[in-house]
């Protein structure tokens, strides 16, 4: 999902001037929790279970921080955000990190004042429709009714791709993507438009997903990740070297069934410096010299995390794609622990 390039640019840097300065890591010891703002409901990234726990793709990245931080991947207070309120939360302080599917722009980085700290799926904007309406690709939809969430750069580039095409459409504005998904059940809109991923994870919830079809086009390029305010570089780099850790440990064979095995020390450098049983990587962070380890404990590495919550073997269904390994033709690559 593609977010809010309408939320004033001046409000949100007001905001994050405020609290630029502090500390967010000592706030989140202090608190002995991580404040986490996700999705108010995406099956596969961020939903809670029928007991009202949270899981999903984008939650994992949050645990995996709070076992890096506080040693307790439970340690987790998640907070629901929408596609406008969801900059606020992040400025305001409200929460102390956002891992919401949103997407790396330079007007987010540089004008809302907010640091991303990697990318945890690559993505691209689609288009899904009831297969009755028998249309095989977006092209063919001149005139079509589209569900577009608000404040969203989905509507930017909605808007050049039919223009580009010379075709026209009808926009029905919905606010959420459970909003968009009762809508277009309802027949409200012809089709409904958002990442790739959000569409697949909205059709795995559906009671008859073989009744909708997501089309080939793929309209924009979407890296969707974590992201923390400016000013504090300190848990900027936290934040990025946790989520590292589980890319690293998918490259390097480091699983949650092996990992504490492996944290007694091997003959590979790097895996002993992930690890933390070489070197001093997590003293330079401010943490634990095993923040690598208890991240990985807490959902598991990269590989681990995606098949669990969203790849094939499960409803949403989605193949690694771009978010495979360097080494099997992907985008997934993490910086050298060294």
């Amino acid at each position: 999902m593609k977010k809010s390039v309408f939320l004033g640019a001046l409000t949100v840097a007001g905001l994050v001037a405020g609290v630029a300065g502090a500390a967010t890591l000592d706030d989140v010891k202090a608190r002995g929790a991580l404040k986490c703002g996700t999705n108010s409901g995406l099956t596969g990234f961020a939903a809670p279970d029928a007991n009202g726990r949270w899981e999903g793709f984008d939650v994992a990245v949050c645990r995996a921080v709070a076992a890096a931080t506080l040693g307790d991947p439970e340690a987790v207070e998640f907070v629901p955000t929408t596609p406008k309120t969801r900059f606020t939360a992040l400025a305001s302080g409200e929460v102390d990190i956002l891992v919401r599917n949103t997407t790396w722009t330079l007007s987010r980085d540089v004008d809302l004042k907010f640091t991303f700290t990697g990318v945890n799926y690559y993505d691209g904007q689609g288009f899904i429709v009831p297969k009755s309406l028998g249309v095989s690709s977006a092209k063919e939809l001149d005139g079509a009714t589209v569900c577009i969430q608000t404040g969203t750069t989905t509507e930017l580039n909605l808007a050049d791709f039919f223009r580009t095409n010379n075709i026209s459409y009808e926009p029905v504005p919905i606010e959420t993507n459970a909003e968009a998904q009762q809508q277009y059940l309802a027949g409200a809109c012809d089709t409904y438009t958002t990442d790739a991923s959000g569409l697949a994870a909205t059709r795995a919830s559906f009671e008859s997903p073989g009744d909708h079809v997501i089309l080939p086009e793929i309209i924009s390029k979407e890296p969707l990740g974590p992201l923390v305010r400016h000013g504090d570089d300190e848990w900027a780099d936290i934040v990025t070297w946790t989520f590292y850790a589980l890319v690293a440990a998918e490259e390097f064979g480091i699983t949650s069934t092996n990992v504490e095995e492996l944290a007694k020390g091997t003959d590979n450098p790097e895996i002993n410096r992930i690890l933390g049983t070489e070197g001093n990587m997590g003293e330079m962070l401010g943490l634990e010299a095993d923040f690598g380890m208890k991240a990985i404990m807490a959902g598991g590495n990269y590989g681990e995390i995606f098949e669990a919550t969203i790849g094939e073997s499960t409803p949403i269904g989605l193949s690694r794609g771009l978010n495979a390994q360097w080494k099997d033709g992907g985008l997934q690559y993490a910086p050298p622990f060294r």
